[in-house]
């Protein structure tokens, strides 16, 4: 028995699909009620937690407060999820002697070490970057991290964390990027370099949670392949749509057949070559996959992320775009 917190959530939804449909006992665990949610109590509830282990092999945390809910939730509040129910899961995995835990994280912890300054290249983002979290949300996500590592360091548990990249199919919280892309396009455009598909990030808990043992605990950036390399950073964050036609001729005219535009400056690339070397992680849809989809017309998202679809991130519905930013 698997056990996913967050399970209303987008990640966690496509995680339960994916258990349900292959006969996978799964168990769903989230504050929200949902049809993939069994167990409806906060991961900071232990007496919860006790009776949600019953039968647990594996875990999986995707439950979080997240970026767009820095605006709108204490900062007390990001402590008591991303760290404090971090810590109460992995205690009571220990003492119900789970098999493998997997960390939900996200590339947010690298924060402003992932902005170069005006002029240089673009930032080669690997784990071994150090973190410099810009917020509440990567400061409690690399807290939460810590608490894993730790855990999986001393042999407690097997701990695997993955640092997930985009991967919502919401608009841009970022106003001038909406007004310069349409959604489409520049999420098709994030795949070269902070983007991943639902599905892809599917594979890697699914990986992670069968190389744990054997590792005992890792960390891996989880992203769609990058086609630049370190020498494309100097041009990448100057003349980006000179690299990308370099690597894709003929991104040139399936674009303009779209419709869709280039960016002036990409100022960052996830490198997920560790994850594919140790988990052994074959993630399929990456910009050239969105680029076939686009010459034969079709959505480049899988079929796992138009059926989790959108969601949300509020009750409210804010004017200014999907969620408030500070």
């Amino acid at each position: 028995m698997i056990l996913v917190t967050g399970s209303a959530g987008h990640l966690g939804e496509a995680l339960m699909r994916s258990f349900r449909a292959e006969g996978v006992p799964a168990r769903g665990m989230d504050i929200k009620p949902s049809p993939y949610t069994d167990i409806v109590a906060s991961i900071t509830d232990r007496a919860a937690l006790a009776e949600a282990m019953i039968g647990v092999g594996d875990v999986i945390n995707s439950a979080t407060l997240h970026k767009p809910h820095v605006v709108t939730h204490s900062h007390q509040m990001f402590v008591d999820t991303n760290i404090s129910g971090t810590l109460a899961l992995l205690e009571a995995a220990i003492a119900a002697g789970v098999r493998a835990f997997v960390q939900t994280s996200t590339t947010s912890t690298f924060g402003s070490a992932m902005t170069p300054a005006f002029g240089e290249p673009a930032a080669w983002v690997t784990e071994d970057v150090m973190p410099i979290p810009r917020n509440i949300y990567g400061s409690t996500k690399l807290a939460a991290e810590h608490l894993c590592e730790m855990v999986g360091r001393r042999g407690k548990l097997p701990v695997i964390v993955l640092r997930t990249s985009r991967f919502f199919p919401e608009e841009d919280d970022n106003a001038g990027r909406r007004s310069a892309f349409s959604r489409d396009n520049l999420q098709a455009l994030e795949l070269l370099h902070r983007r991943v598909d639902i599905a892809d990030i599917v594979s890697a808990h699914r990986l992670a949670l069968a190389k744990a043992p054997a590792l005992g605990f890792g960390r891996f950036i989880v992203s769609a392949t990058s086609p630049f390399t370190q020498a494309d950073l100097p041009l990448l964050n100057r003349d980006a749509r000179a690299v990308i036609e370099r690597h894709y001729p003929q991104a040139e005219s399936l674009f303009e057949r779209a419709g869709w535009s280039f960016p002036p400056a990409l100022d960052r690339v996830y490198v997920n070559a560790r994850a594919r070397d140790m988990l052994g992680w074959s993630p399929v849809h990456d910009f050239a996959h969105m680029l076939d989809c686009l010459a034969q017309g079709c959505d480049f998202r899988s079929d796992l992320a138009r059926a989790v679809g959108s969601k949300g991130y509020h009750d409210e519905i804010f004017a200014e775009g999907p969620y408030p930013v500070d």
